[in-house]
């Protein structure tokens, strides 16, 4: 199952990437992260662009919301989804959640 952490600056997950893959997709889960094949070669921070905007799109939420916390040049990545602080964060924050763990079980 995904583990996704909650705190006031937004979700916290793990993602696994797959680079050179034949077609952009997120195929579910790779042991405790999310998985995401991209076209994209890790070269120059291509993939990790090609990644966020993939689930960006997935997620429905900004490219701008979606930051990488850490493992720039490993397959395995931490990333941060902020979350405004109005009043429905609370909102957005489970219909985000929900939508990571389907993907998650695709």
């Amino acid at each position: 199952m995904l583990k996704i952490d909650e705190d006031k600056s937004g979700l916290k997950f793990n993602l696994y990437v797959q680079p050179r893959s034949s077609r952009n997709q997120v195929v579910g889960l790779h042991g405790n992260a999310l998985k995401v094949k991209i076209k994209a070669p890790p070269v120059e921070g291509a993939a990790n662009t090609m990644c966020i905007a993939v689930l960006a799109k997935a997620l429905n939420v900004p490219k701008s919301a979606i930051e990488l916390v850490s493992g720039k040049t490993a397959r395995t990545k931490r990333l941060l989804i902020k979350i405004a602080g109005d009043d429905d964060a609370d909102k957005e924050a489970t219909r985000i959640k929900t939508t990571l763990r389907s993907l998650g079980s695709v």
